[in-house]
């Protein structure tokens, strides 16, 4: 099947990488916002096209992997696109997930297209683990914990306080909150139970940390309902040794079976994660894979991770799965 990406990002240039690890794919195109002629990719002999000519060129690929970001570009992006042809995205604003999706089924529907939406490790994998332990055990208690890992939106926010230069930020879960879930006990758990916030800060020349790291941990929506520990170090110690996208974190259900519900069960899926991008990147691709095959069968309209059947995101046949995997 042929692959192609909107947008070459670190999650574009992921799904690049991710392609070339499957043998039923190939990369068949890029298309860029930025001009053409500037972006060299990796794979040789890939055409690299302008983001506006997508549809001049939608008879050269079967699904289109859309990487912008979930803010501003993908509520646009992907219903205008699912009209045109096959579509996965990997949108992960949680609480506008049910509008993304009203939008894109329909889009999707008018050009009897396939699309796929908030795809990725969460939602996408957490949330089929989240699903699965909801059914196994319906009289039971969820817990999602992130990191240790970078979160790039708090990054972000950390880098538009004045007189800052540059900045990471860490999630970090909390080891008490983690043993106490694991443990069976069934905590009722506040947000700041939960996380600690660690921050690696560049303070811009002669700018007021005090007030900087004042500002960061009251930040609302961010870093006030959190720990937050400040750090602030040089341009060169963060190039060094705070370069890399790592992150991960586990999802845990904690329920009972049993007549009188005398058995306790601890269900948990954990991901440990080098780069964040480069893993979205992979799940990305299964998907697509999916999208693909569905597709084929008719199955137009948009779709979750809770639609996709399993067996459709494996390159091995049906055959091959009941032998070496069930």
């Amino acid at each position: 099947m042929k692959i192609a990406i909107l947008g070459y990002g670190n999650l574009g240039k992921g799904i690049e990488c991710a392609v070339k690890q499957n043998d039923d794919m190939e990369l068949a195109c890029v298309f860029t916002r930025r001009d053409p002629k500037t972006l060299t990719i990796k794979t040789a002999g890939v055409p690299v096209y302008a983001a506006t000519e997508v549809e001049a060129h939608k008879d050269e690929f079967d699904v289109l992997i859309l990487c912008g970001g979930s803010a501003t570009d993908l509520p646009t992006q992907t219903p205008e696109y699912a009209k045109i042809c096959n579509v996965v995205d990997s949108f992960d604003t949680h609480a506008r997930i049910p509008e993304h999706f009203a939008n894109v089924d329909a889009a999707a529907k008018s050009g009897n297209n396939t699309a796929l939406i908030s795809c990725g490790w969460d939602p996408g994998m957490f949330s089929l683990n989240r699903l699965y332990a909801n059914a196994i055990l319906p009289d039971g208690k969820d817990y999602t914990f992130w990191g240790k890992g970078v979160s790039q939106g708090h990054s972000d926010a950390i880098r538009r306080v004045e007189g800052v230069q540059d900045g990471k930020q860490y999630t970090i879960p909390v080891d008490s909150a983690l043993e106490a879930v694991r443990s069976g006990a069934n905590p009722e758990l506040t947000t700041r139970q939960k996380h600690i916030r660690e921050c690696f800060v560049v303070a811009k020349e002669g700018a007021d940390k005090a007030r900087i790291e004042a500002e960061i941990k009251n930040m609302p929506n961010y870093f006030a309902d959190y720990d937050t520990t400040v750090h602030f170090i040089s341009q060169e110690e963060l190039d060094r040794d705070h370069s890399g996208i790592p992150h991960g974190g586990f999802v845990i259900r904690s329920g009972k079976t049993g007549w009188d519900n005398e058995f306790n069960n601890i269900i948990e899926y954990s991901l440990k994660l080098d780069s964040n991008p480069a893993f979205t990147s992979a799940v990305l691709v299964a998907y697509a894979r999916a999208v693909y095959r569905m597709n084929k069968e008719g199955a137009t309209g948009c779709k979750t991770v809770f639609d996709v059947a399993p067996a459709y995101l494996s390159a091995l046949s049906g055959e091959e799965l009941r032998a070496h995997l069930l």
